[in-house]
């Protein structure tokens, strides 16, 4: 394989926050809206909804992501870790601190046994997400999901906190792992130390399936990249593999 070009970091200034806010914000009004919204499993659009809102609770948690390498608000440190802390405890209360360390251990581990993520040979998607999701899932995550269930119970009716709330956020398990790890890092590599692959270049895919994370080589390549600038990333290596 060729080696990849090196791509400098370029200045990000205030956009990351702006970005993660606005990722933030909208799924924040979504859900106030959706927890209103009359649950009727005739009607197509409740289906469609789930999954919009399954999309921005992937986003909620690659703004987490983004925060672990330091490029939400790379200009203040406290800022940043507070953004992926408030990001991670959003979605289903994951430990911020804990996330972040496997996930760096991810990215110097790559595809060996010292990676967190990784499931020896090929194994199946269920076998891995098994695996994957005792990794990162505690009792105390489940206990706290389940006292905020009950107390927003309390305000809003439980079909709707079901469907809109719980069933996104696990649908969003699926679609991080299965486009962010199990494609990307199944099977056997040709490029370590990284020991991904990526998506066909198409970045209308590449965002509606995990903003852009089946860019998976170039995101273990240039992990200094947000998850919005991995378009001209994929573009640039794509250039330089097809030759």
């Amino acid at each position: 394989m060729q080696s990849l070009p090196r791509i400098a970091p370029v200045p990000i200034g205030y956009k990351g926050l702006l970005i993660a806010c606005t990722v933030l914000l909208l799924w924040m009004v979504s859900l106030v809206y959706l927890l209103h919204y009359p649950v009727d499993f005739t009607d197509p659009l409740v289906y469609l909804l789930v999954l919009v809102q399954m999309h921005l609770y992937t986003g909620v948690f690659i703004t987490a992501h983004d925060a672990i390498h330091g490029v939400v608000a790379p200009h203040n440190k406290r800022l940043n870790g507070a953004i992926g802390w408030l990001s991670a405890t959003l979605f289903a209360f994951n430990d911020y601190k804990k996330l972040s360390g496997k996930h760096h251990l991810h990215h110097r581990h790559s595809g060996t046994d010292d990676d967190p993520d990784f499931h020896e040979g090929n194994a199946s998607f269920l076998a891995w997400y098994y695996s994957f999701l005792k990794e990162y899932i505690s009792w105390k995550q489940i206990l706290l999901m389940a006292v905020t269930y009950n107390l927003l119970k309390l305000v809003f009716p439980w079909e709707n906190l079901v469907v809109f709330w719980m069933a996104p956020a696990v649908l969003s398990t699926f679609q991080l792992f299965f486009f962010g790890t199990y494609l990307p890092h199944r099977g056997e590599h040709h490029n370590p130390p990284l020991n991904a692959r990526s998506q066909t270049l198409n970045h209308t895919w590449a965002f509606l399936t995990c903003y852009f994370f089946g860019y998976h080589m170039e995101h273990h390549a240039y992990p200094y990249l947000p998850w919005w600038r991995l378009p001209k990333a994929r573009e640039l290596t794509h250039s330089i593999t097809q030759k």
